[in-house]
C-alpha cells in the first residue's frame, strides 16, 4: 500500500498520467537493521560530497548535502548532481537506504518484494585448501593503474608466452567482479567500470576529459581506416607505461584497449557491451551505490551501447545479426548470424538498462524501444529455438517452399538437417535451446553458456529452464564427465570440422572451443541451478572440479569427449577459472544471493507487442497462436 501511494504521489509530482508500464518496483540495497542517519562517501571520494540515506526507505531516499566542485569525468567517482527534476531523490519508485558492504545484506529477491532486512544471515565456515589457493591467486591477479585496481589479467601462467593473457578482459573480469563484491571489495569493480567506459569508442563532447595523452596517443582504433560505431566496448586493455611528454625521465602510465583491432580474425567483441550492463546492474544491487548508475557519463554510455544494438538494419528478426568469433568463442566455429549466446545475453543486457535508465523525456522512446524488443526477442526464442523430442518430431515432418503468411514452417527448415546423432540423444524428458537460427538453417548443437543465461535472464520459460537442468542430468557423461563443463556439443569432426573451422588447428575435435570443458561456465551453471531450485546439480559439479583442478594448476580449459586431459594449449592458472570456482562456491554458501544476479519472469513482456497498436493488418499477431505454449 505505501508503495503504491509512492508511486502516485511521484506521478503528481512530475506530471505523469500515462500508463505506469515501465515504472517497476526495484527495492535498492537496504542494511540488516534500521540505523540512524548515516553519511555514505563513494569510493574514492575527492569533494566533501555525501549522500544521506534515510533510515526508514521513505521517499525522499537520495539527498545530496553539499556538492563542492562537481566532476564529469569518470576517473573520480563522486555522483554527478544538478538535475532539475526528482531522479535523484526518487529512484524509480525504489526504496533506499545505506549501502552495505558486507554482501550477506544484500537484495535476496532480485526484483520482487522482500527487502533485504529480511535476508537470511551468511553461512560461515572455513575455506578448504583449494579456495584459499584461488583467493591468494586471484589477489595475485590484481592489475593497478595510477595506484588503484582496475581489474585482474587473463592468466598468469609462468611457463608460456603471455601474448594477450596478460590483459584485462570485460568477459574475463565478471566472474571475478562477482567475487569481488561478494566479499566486500567493491573498488576494484567501481574502478573498471568506470575506466572501460573511459575507452567506450565514442566521441565525448569537449568538455569531458579523456584520457592521459590523448593529444599524443589516440585510443580510437581503427582497422584499414575504419573505426567502429559509436558505444562500441573494447574486448580488452592493458596498462602501460609510456614516456611523459617525450621525455626519456619522467613516464606515465595509460589504458591501451583493443577493440578488436589486434584480436586473431579482426573481428569487434559484441559481448563486451552486454556483459558491462549485466556487470553494473550487479554492482549497484550489491553495494547499493545506485548513483554510479545515475551519473551523466554512466547513462551516456548505456545508451551508447543501446544505441548500437537497436540500430535498424535489413534484418527481420529481433535477434542480434554479428559476425562468427564475436563472443566467448572468437574464433571461426560457425556461430555466425544469430548465436543464442548473443541472444541470451542481449535480453540480459536489456532487462539490466531498463531498470538503471533514468526515465525522463529524453529517454522515453528508448525505454518504448527496449521493451518492444524484449518483447519480441522473447517470444522468438522461445517459439523457434527451442527443441525437444516433440518439436523434433514436429520438424522431421515438416512441409517445404511454403509461401504463405501462416506458414507452419516460417523458416524453410529441410528435415533432412535433422543430425543423425540428436535423434539418438535428445531425451524423453527436457530438450535445450539450439545454438543458431537463420532461414533454411538451425544449428542443433547444444552451447552450455547460452542455455544456462537463457534461464538466469529467464529468455526461457521456467518450463523451458526446468528441461534445460533436465538434460544435464540425463546428459551428464556427455556433458560433465570428468570436468565440468562442455562448452558446446558434440564437437565438429571429420569433414564438417574442415569446412566449418577451415581446418583450425586450435579448434580441433574435443578442444578449446570445438567441445572443450571450461571450468569457468561453473558459476554460470551453479547461478542457474539455484535460480530453479537445484542446487544440488550445482554441489555435484563443483566436487567434480575439485578432484583436480587445484592440482591441475588451474587451467584454462580440458580436452577430450570426457576432459580427461588438460588442453593441449590451455593456460594455467587461468584467473577466470579461478573465479568461477569461488564465485560457485560463495553462491552454494549463500544461495540466496542468486537472486541479485538473476531476472524474473516479466509476464508483461508478451503482452507489450506492437501489433496491437496497429489499426489493420494482413495477418494476425503469430504470438496469439503460441500464447499458450510460450506462458508455461
Amino acid at each position: 500500500m505505501a508503495a503504491s501511494n509512492a508511486r502516485l504521489l511521484r506521478r503528481i509530482l512530475k506530471g505523469f498520467t500515462g500508463p505506469a508500464r515501465f515504472y517497476r518496483n526495484y527495492y535498492l540495497c537496504r542494511p540488516p537493521e534500521r540505523r540512524p542517519f548515516k553519511v555514505f562517501r563513494p569510493v574514492g571520494d575527492r569533494t566533501s560530497c555525501s549522500c544521506e540515506f534515510s533510515p526508514n526507505g521513505s521517499l525522499f531516499s537520495v539527498i545530496p548535502s553539499a556538492v563542492v566542485g562537481f566532476r564529469w569525468f569518470s576517473t573520480l567517482s563522486e555522483p554527478l548532481t544538478g538535475e532539475d527534476s526528482f531522479e535523484r531523490i526518487y529512484v524509480l519508485d525504489a526504496k533506499v537506504d545505506a549501502p552495505v558492504a558486507d554482501a550477506s545484506a544484500a537484495d535476496v529477491d532480485g526484483d520482487c518484494d522482500v527487502p533485504l532486512s529480511k535476508a537470511k544471515a551468511p553461512v560461515v565456515r572455513e575455506l578448504i585448501e583449494s579456495e584459499r589457493e584461488a583467493w591468494s591467486l586471484l589477489k595475485r591477479a590484481v592489475v593497478n593503474y595510477s595506484g588503484s585496481p582496475v581489474g585482474t589479467v587473463a592468466a598468469n601462467d609462468p611457463t608460456e608466452v603471455a601474448l594477450n593473457y596478460d590483459q584485462v578482459f570485460i568477459r574475463d573480469f565478471v566472474p571475478s567482479a562477482i567475487a569481488f563484491l561478494f566479499k566486500g571489495d567493491s573498488e576494484i569493480v567501481r574502478n573498471f567500470l568506470l575506466h572501460t567506459l573511459q575507452l567506450q569508442s565514442c566521441t565525448f563532447p569537449n568538455s569531458l576529459p579523456l584520457l592521459h595523452s590523448l593529444d599524443n596517443q589516440s585510443w580510437e582504433k581503427t582497422v584499414d581506416c575504419y573505426s567502429p560505431g559509436q558505444g562500441l566496448m573494447p574486448a580488452s586493455f592493458k596498462v602501460r607505461t609510456v614516456p611523459l611528454d617525450g621525455s626519456n625521465e619522467a613516464f606515465e602510465e595509460i589504458l591501451d584497449p583493443d577493440f578488436g583491432e589486434s584480436a586473431i580474425g579482426r573481428v569487434a567483441p559484441v559481448d563486451s557491451g552486454l556483459w558491462w550492463i549485466i556487470l553494473l546492474r550487479a554492482y549497484g544491487k550489491i553495494t547499493g551505490d545506485y548513483a554510479l548508475q545515475e551519473r551523466v557519463d554512466v547513462q551516456l554510455g548505456i545508451r551508447l551501447i543501446l544505441n548500437l544494438c537497436l540500430t535498424d538494419g535489413f534484418d527481420m528478426f529481433p535477434s542480434l545479426l554479428v559476425t562468427d568469433g564475436s563472443c566467448m568463442i572468437d574464433r571461426r566455429m560457425g556461430i555466425h548470424g544469430h548465436p543464442l549466446e548473443i541472444q541470451a545475453l542481449f535480453y540480459s543486457a536489456l532487462r539490466c538498462a531498463r531498470e538503471m535508465i533514468s526515465i525522463n523525456d529524453g529517454s522515453k522512446n528508448l525505454v518504448h524501444a527496449i521493451n518492444n524488443r524484449l518483447s519480441a526477442l522473447s517470444f522468438h526464442i522461445r517459439e523457434y529455438y527451442w527443441v525437444d523430442m516433440k518439436k523434433i518430431n514436429e520438424i522431421y515432418r515438416y512441409k517445404t517452399e511454403e509461401y504463405s503468411y501462416d506458414a507452419i514452417n516460417k523458416f524453410n527448415i529441410y528435415p533432412d538437417q535433422i543430425p543423425s546423432w540428436l535423434v539418438d540423444w535428445i531425451p524423453e524428458r527436457g530438450g535445450y535451446l539450439i545454438g543458431n537460427l537463420q532461414p533454411a538453417h538451425m544449428d542443433f548443437r547444444f552451447f552450455s553458456l547460452g542455455n544456462l543465461w537463457a534461464i538466469v535472464s529467464s529468455l526461457a520459460t521456467p518450463k523451458q529452464a526446468e528441461g534445460i537442468l533436465n538434460l544435464f542430468e540425463d546428459k551428464w557423461d556427455d556433458l560433465m564427465a570428468n570436468m565440468p563443463l562442455k562448452i558446446c556439443y558434440p564437437a565438429l569432426e571429420f569433414e564438417e570440422w574442415r569446412i566449418i573451422t577451415g581446418s583450425d588447428p586450435k579448434n580441433t575435435p574435443w578442444s578449446y572451443h570445438n567441445g572443450g570443458s571450461w571450468p569457468t561456465l561453473l558459476w554460470q551453471f551453479t547461478l542457474a541451478c539455484i535460480k530453479i531450485g537445484r542446487p544440488e546439480l550445482a554441489e555435484r559439479a563443483v566436487t567434480l572440479a575439485e578432484k583436480r583442478i587445484s592440482n591441475d594448476k588451474w587451467p584454462e580449459y580440458y580436452d577430450t569427449r570426457t576432459g580427461r586431459f588438460i588442453g593441449k594449449q590451455a593456460r594455467l592458472y587461468q584467473t577466470w577459472t579461478i573465479a568461477g570456482y569461488l564465485t560457485s562456491k560463495m553462491l552454494l554458501d549463500n544461495p540466496n544471493m542468486a537472486a541479485i544476479l538473476t531476472c524474473d519472469e516479466d509476464l508483461e513482456l508478451l503482452e507489450f507487442c506492437i501489433c496491437g497498436r496497429r489499426k489493420s493488418s494482413r495477418t494476425k499477431c503469430s504470438r496469439l497462436a503460441a500464447r499458450s505454449q510460450v506462458l508455461v
